[in-house]
C-alpha cells in the first residue's frame, strides 16, 4: 500500500455496529465486562481506547512501524522514552533540537543521575568520541530545530547498533511523508504529532513507534503506569488531519522552496537555512532520506540584533508570530526568546542560534500572498 492510501486507510476501518465510515469517537473510561477479565481488549481508557488504538496502527504504518503509541503531548513522549534510562546512563543527543527537549534532558533527568553529551551530530566523527561503556542511547532531530542540520541516520544507527545503543529520532520536522527513520536502522521515531501529522493547530499529542516487541512492552507499561495519554477526541482530530497528510505536506514543500529562495536574494536578509539549498552543509544526505525539503526554515537579518528581528514579528500578518509549526496556516517566531529560551545563552550560540535569528513555518496559503507580507514585514 502506498504512503498516500496509508494516510486514508491503514490501521482503521468501519464501525462494526453501524458501519460508520469514520472512526467513532469513543467518550468513555470505563468498558463493560462479561465476567472478571473476559473482555474484548479494553478495560480502562487510560490503558487502551479504540479510538486511540486505530490512530495508533494508522500511525505505526505510516512510519513502517509494528507498533505506536500515542501520549497527551510530545514532552508525554519523550518523558517515557527517558524512563527506560538508569542512573548513570548517558545520552548522547544532538548540540542543535528543541529548547523541551534540552529542558527535560537537562532539568529533570539529569537530576536523577542520567548524563546527557550535547555535541554536533552532523559530524560522525563527534558521535564516535563520545561513546562509552554507559552510553545508552543517542537522541537525533534532523532537520534539527532551528538551524535545519541534517544529521545522517543511517550511519549514526549503524554505529549505534554496533554499539548497543538505542537510537531515537525526534521526526517532527519531516512527518512521515518525508522521512522514514526506522527504514533508516533507527529503533524509534518519535513526533510530536501537534505539529505536521495533524496539521490544523487545534490537538496538543505525541506519539512513538517502533518495531521492537520487548520495548513495546516496557513503554506501555510506563505509559499505563504514569497515565501521560490523549483523549479520543483528540485521537479523532488527527485521525481526521492525517488523512490529508500527504497533501498537505507537498503544499508546505513547494511553498518552502519558494519562500527559501526568495529570502536568499532578498536584500535585507543575510543568511537562509534550508535543506533544500545544493550548498547546505549535508545537502546530500537530506537528499538520500528526506523525500522533499519540508516547509521550515530560519533566517537571520543583514541588521543583525534582537531589535530589528523583533521588528519583523511585530510586522507580519499573515506569517502569525506564535510557538508551534506544521499548521495550514504559516506562522513565525523568535527561537532565543521563545521555542528555545530554556536552552542557556552560550549554548545556543555554540549551534549558531543568534538572538537575531528567525523561524519559519511555511503554511499551504497561495506563496505570492505569502512572499508579499514577508515583503512588507522586511521594510
Amino acid at each position: 500500500m502506498k504512503f498516500e492510501t496509508k494516510t486514508i486507510h491503514a490501521g482503521v476501518h468501519p464501525d462494526p455496529f453501524t458501519g460508520a465510515i469514520m472512526t467513532p469517537i469513543y467518550q468513555t473510561s470505563t468498558y463493560v465486562q462479561r465476567s472478571p477479565g473476559d473482555h474484548d481488549g479494553y478495560e480502562y481508557s487510560r490503558t487502551h481506547n479504540p479510538t486511540r488504538t486505530q490512530l495508533q496502527n494508522n500511525l505505526a504504518s505510516l512510519e513502517n512501524g509494528n507498533w505506536g503509541l500515542c501520549f497527551g503531548s510530545g514532552m508525554g513522549a519523550i518523558d517515557t522514552l527517558c524512563k527506560v534510562l538508569n542512573p548513570g546512563d548517558e545520552v548522547i543527543a544532538t548540540n542543535d533540537l528543541y529548547g523541551g527537549s534540552y529542558r527535560i534532558f537537562t532539568k529533570v533527568y539529569q537530576d536523577f543521575g542520567i548524563k546527557f553529551h550535547f555535541v554536533d551530530l552532523s559530524e560522525i566523527e563527534n558521535f564516535k568520541e563520545k561513546i562509552n561503556s554507559k552510553t545508552r542511547m543517542v537522541w537525533i532531530e534532523t532537520p534539527t530545530n532551528p538551524m535545519l542540520t541534517i544529521i545522517d541516520i543511517r550511519s549514526i544507527a549503524g554505529i549505534a547498533k554496533a554499539n548497543g545503543i538505542l537510537t531515537v529520532v525526534d521526526n517532527t520536522f519531516c512527518s512521515p511523508y518525508l522521512q522514514n527513520p526506522l527504514d533508516l536502522g533507527a529503533d524509534i521515531v518519535m513526533h510530536s504529532v501537534t505539529k505536521y501529522i495533524n496539521g490544523h493547530s487545534d490537538v496538543v499529542m505525541g506519539a512513538i513507534i517502533g518495531k521492537d516487541e520487548a520495548m513495546l512492552e516496557r513503554l506501555s507499561f510506563i505509559q499505563n503506569s504514569c497515565g501521560a495519554v490523549p483523549g479520543p477526541f483528540d485521537c479523532f482530530l488527527t485521525l481526521r488531519g492525517i488523512k490529508t497528510l500527504h497533501v498537505r505536506m507537498a503544499r508546505h514543500c513547494e511553498n518552502g522552496k519558494v519562500i527559501a529562495n526568495y529570502l536568499r536574494n532578498h536584500p535585507k536578509v543575510n543568511k537562509v537555512y534550508w535543506p533544500g539549498f545544493e550548498d547546505h552543509k549535508n545537502h546530500l544526505v537530506a537528499k538520500s532520506q528526506m523525500k522533499d525539503f519540508g516547509g521550515m526554515i530560519s533566517f537571520t537579518l543583514k541588521e543583525d540584533s534582537i531589535e530589528a528581528a523583533h521588528r519583523f514579528l511585530s510586522r507580519s500578518k499573515l506569517f502569525a508570530l506564535a510557538e508551534s509549526l506544521g499548521g495550514v496556516e504559516s506562522l513565525c517566531g523568535h527561537p532565543s526568546s521563545m521555542t528555545h529560551a530554556s536552552i542557556p545563552r552560550e549554548e545556543r550560540l555554540k549551534s549558531g542560534l543568534v538572538d537575531s535569528l528567525i523561524r519559519l513555518s511555511v503554511g499551504i496559503e497561495n506563496a505570492d500572498d505569502l512572499m508579499e507580507d514577508l515583503d512588507q514585514a522586511l521594510s
